[in-house]
């Protein structure tokens, strides 16, 4: 019976492991899914910010405005 429960623990310790490698794989999914996000999304809208007054400043000088 002794064995059968040292067998069971370390049959749960192993699951256990399996689990832990499987979380840490969807975290760095999850990671790379938000530095993904942010470069596609968040950084081109920081850029307009620039780009948009120079843009305009560009149009309304060639327009002389």
């Amino acid at each position: 019976m002794e064995n059968e429960i040292l067998q069971k623990i370390q049959e749960q310790d192993r699951k256990l492991a399996d689990i832990h490698s499987s979380i840490e794989k969807i975290r760095k999914y999850f990671l790379w899914t938000l530095i993904i996000t942010v470069a596609t999304v968040i950084l081109p809208l920081l850029a307009l910010v620039f780009i948009i007054p120079w843009f305009l400043k560009i149009i309304t000088s060639s327009l002389s405005i």
